[in-house]
């Protein structure tokens, strides 16, 4: 793990932004971006929102520095009505994984509360007959000198469309809401974790799954932690981590048993007891687990912190950064107006020498792993203003906007984001738009 540039913050520059710029007043539901993910060439990028549909974005090679365009969109999923249970269940996109690509076709895993859909997207001919005895013009019948020779009809490519096709459906397997899918170093299986299950399956068999986590107690009344996140090991291909409410990450080696309730290691600070308050339960709750790129160390994210863990040392992290520091007065508020539950992602870098978050007032932040830089950075309008006028840089660790308690709004988060695999460039879904940021001139 390389330590970052120590004068990086002045390097992160605003590139782009998609979405409706209008006033945050008159975003639809729908168009609220759910998730973000690059894929494994960082050349593509998928994002998810909650009316269902997923858009695709490529990188833009005639432009240098850092350009994505629109590639293609397609709706992955409807609301639908479950008649046994009397309920609804929602369109929105609670996860995207890119499948590494084989060939001239992308496939790409979307899931909502309930199904997992593969998605074939492929450039297609539209050919169209270009031309046959009729288009000439000459009456039928007769056969005479001036009877022109019979000519088969001939296809010629017309067209060329983006389709987005599902290949697959996996559904029914999971009787609680779907918050993670991780696609498998195999290239052939992939997990799907809901609150109280860790489901296996094979990419080709959609009927099919294996149940290798489960940790529903027998009696309902008895449950004490859920399943937040999980993640396949990037390179092992036997091992699986996920993360509970309770704050613990649990390691599991899917050789040792069938049924992974077992796990072969477990990550787990001890509480410091005079910070114990009421809270202390909710706040400590993990709400996304990240593998580094090499497998070696694992980022955690709470409501207040940021953890990064070594995965042969259990017993603490060995970095803690605190997000939300600030915020330790104001629980009871947060706790009141719900904002206590928001589940933010994290994410390294793909050299794991830096790590990102995002925070409240469209806020984020960039963390050097090895040393104390900090950038904060705001998705926000203000930043195609300051392009503009040739600014929108990141802001030193001394100036901390944001990060003071009065003042933020917390209706505007920063939930979902992604990094580039091979490069220092982000994306960032802030409400109904999406940012790219990158150190790229």
């Amino acid at each position: 793990m390389e330590p970052a540039n120590a004068d990086s913050s002045s390097l992160w520059r605003f590139a782009q932004c998609f979405g409706d710029k209008g006033d945050v007043e008159d975003i639809t539901e729908a168009d609220i971006i759910s998730t973000v993910e690059f894929d494994h060439t960082g050349d593509y990028l998928a994002t998810g929102d909650k009316g269902g549909r997923v858009v695709l974005f490529e990188r833009n090679e005639q432009k240098r520095g850092c350009e994505y365009k629109f590639y293609t969109e397609f709706q992955s999923h409807e609301p639908e009505f479950d008649y046994l249970k009397s309920l609804e269940i929602e369109e929105k996109i609670n996860r995207i994984k890119w499948c590494k690509r084989q060939n001239a076709a992308h496939f790409l895993l979307s899931t909502n509360d309930k199904t997992i859909k593969l998605w074939k997207v492929f450039d297609k001919q539209i050919k169209v007959v270009a031309e046959n005895n009729h288009s000439d013009g000459y009456a039928g019948g007769g056969n005479g000198p001036s009877q022109p020779p019979l000519r088969l009809p001939r296809m010629t490519t017309h067209d060329s469309i983006t389709a987005a096709v599902p290949r697959k459906v996996y559904a029914n397997a999971h009787a609680y809401h779907i918050n993670s899918i991780s696609v498998n170093s195999d290239g052939e299986t992939y997990i799907s974790a809901d609150d109280l299950r860790v489901n296996l399956w094979n990419l080709n068999i959609s009927d099919q799954s294996f149940n290798i986590v489960d940790i529903k107690p027998v009696n309902m009344e008895e449950l004490t932690e859920v399943i937040t996140a999980a993640e396949f090991h990037p390179i092992h291909c036997n091992l699986f981590m996920y993360s509970s409410s309770k704050g613990t990450i649990k390691l599991a080696d899917m050789r040792d048993s069938a049924l992974c309730d077992q796990h072969s290691k477990q990550f787990e600070e001890e509480e410091d007891p005079t910070q114990k308050s009421f809270f202390s339960e909710i706040i400590s709750s993990i709400s996304d687990v990240k593998f580094s790129q090499d497998g070696r160390y694992i980022l955690s994210r709470d409501y207040l912190t940021l953890k990064i863990w070594d995965i042969n040392m259990e017993n603490k992290p060995v970095k803690t950064i605190n997000i939300h520091d600030h915020l330790r007065q104001k629980l009871c508020d947060l706790y009141e107006n719900d904002c206590i539950f928001d589940k933010f992602e994290c994410t390294f870098s793909g050299d794991g020498s830096q790590v990102l978050t995002g925070s409240y007032h469209n806020y984020f932040r960039i963390y050097d792993v090895n040393g104390d830089n900090d950038v904060v950075l705001q998705a926000d309008k203000s930043a195609f203003k300051a392009k503009k006028i040739g600014g929108a840089r990141g802001k030193a660790p001394g100036k901390k906007e944001g990060m003071q308690t009065e003042g933020i709004d917390f209706a505007k988060k920063i939930l979902h984001a992604s990094w580039h695999p091979k490069e220092n460039t982000i994306a960032i879904a802030a409400t109904n738009n999406l940012f790219l940021y990158s150190t790229l001139s």
